[in-house]
């Protein structure tokens, strides 16, 4: 499995709109993606306005796929001057439970 969990900070008056069009990427990336297996959007308890993605692919070319579906380049495009400060990307790959595991 390959697997990113990404750190974002929204501009507050810009967190409705981002959250709204996040929803459409995680959306279209569960729905549409056989190789995307986990697509979890959380916000922070402490910080509204700081947004968290877990992401789940069967493996790094499920991933690039994901990049040029039409709902991850909508959202981009969005979303590009709605930071508040720079995303964080963490990518790994899985160790437990095992790939085969994985439902």
């Amino acid at each position: 499995m390959y697997i990113l969990i990404v750190k974002i900070q929204i501009q507050p008056e810009r967190k409705a709109d981002f959250i709204r069009e996040m929803i459409g990427d995680s959306q279209g990336s569960r729905n549409n993606e056989p190789g995307c297996l986990r697509f979890d959007v959380i916000q922070d308890e402490a910080n509204p306005n700081q947004i968290f993605l877990y992401e789940v692919y069967r493996d790094k070319a499920a991933f690039d796929y994901h990049t040029q579906q039409p709902h991850m380049t909508k959202w981009r495009d969005a979303v590009k001057d709605w930071y508040a400060e720079p995303t964080v990307v963490y990518r790994g790959y899985n160790i437990d439970p095992p790939d085969a595991e994985w439902r």
